[in-house]
């Protein structure tokens, strides 16, 4: 069979036509006046083709050009949810059955030590899962190196290197913090916050320290400034994917922050902020280098905190 590049259903099966013979009897018999000469590779050139649709409407910036919508976002937060049911029970039965902790202490109503590092391993437990979700979603999609694929992209607009201004980035991400804790002075909550009860033992804070710094940064810039918010920005605009964006990642943190709805406020601004780093540079590195700044001065004002035994 020869294919035709130009035919619009991509394949011009060659046949006989119905009155020659199967065995090609004659080459020098001229075609009737009544049978239409064959289109020649010229004339094919002459012929309109169809064109075929861009998968993405014009005006759509290249950091929003990714191959997955919102099929994979749902999918995602289903898992999700089922994950975190699942991974935190199962966390807990094993600090039981393996390690020998009463079960009250995992399973109660009260937040103890056992508990706090069984929530904080959870969590990082769920965090692999997530990376892992979307690695095989992007390998299903693309041959595409996976993070320069869920943005994390080097080259700021310009042409310059996201690294070379790495330290403005954190710098950035340290002045953010400051500013929210100035903020936040005003709008301490008199009630004690989940967050408080999670940190009282120091094995927890070490834990949350390294999680905090380390792996929270690297993470959650991938899901909301790397998955997320391309979906949405491409869907509905990039303000809105800017504000949706960060309402969403201040509202994931705010079961820590119960109570202190000031403070889940502030965390709303911070997503926002971080939202509109990635959006103006069309990276996630920049967004999560201002993110790893914010949280290892906060980490650092919150030792200072404990260590001198301050309150609030």
């Amino acid at each position: 069979m020869a294919y035709n590049d130009h035919s619009p259903s991509g394949a011009a099966p060659a046949r006989a036509r119905s009155n020659d013979p199967l065995d090609n009897a004659s080459e020098d018999v001229p075609p009737s006046a009544m049978e239409p000469l064959e289109p020649g590779p010229q004339n094919q050139q002459d012929l309109p083709h169809p064109q075929l649709a861009p998968p993405y409407a014009a005006g759509i910036p290249n950091d929003l050009r990714v191959p997955w919508g919102w099929m994979e976002v749902a999918l995602f937060v289903i898992l999700g949810v089922i994950a975190s049911v699942v991974v935190t029970w199962g966390a807990a039965e094993i600090a039981v059955r393996f390690f020998g902790v009463n079960s009250n202490e995992v399973f109660g109503s009260t937040m103890s030590t056992a508990k706090s590092i069984v929530v904080l391993l959870s969590q990082a437990a769920l965090d692999g899962f997530a990376i892992l979700y979307l690695y095989l979603m992007l390998l299903a999609r693309t041959k595409a190196p996976f993070w320069p694929s869920i943005g994390w992209r080097e080259t700021l607009p310009g042409a310059g290197k996201v690294w070379d201004s790495a330290l403005q980035f954190l710098a950035g991400g340290a002045l953010l913090a400051l500013v929210v804790s100035f903020a936040g002075g005003f709008l301490n909550s008199k009630e004690t916050l989940p967050i408080e009860e999670l940190l009282k033992a120091r094995v927890s804070i070490l834990l949350f320290g390294v999680l905090g710094v380390l792996i929270a940064p690297l993470v959650e810039e991938t899901i909301f400034r790397g998955f997320l918010y391309p979906v949405i920005a491409r869907r509905l605009g990039i303000v809105a994917g800017v504000a949706i964006t960060g309402t969403l990642f201040g509202l994931m943190h705010a079961a820590q922050l119960w109570g202190g709805w000031g403070q889940i406020a502030l965390l709303i601004l911070v997503g926002v902020a971080l939202t509109w780093v990635r959006a103006r540079t069309g990276t996630v590195v920049a967004s999560y280098l201002v993110h790893l700044g914010y949280n290892g001065l906060q980490l650092v004002g919150y030792l200072i905190y404990v260590v001198s035994g301050s309150h609030h």
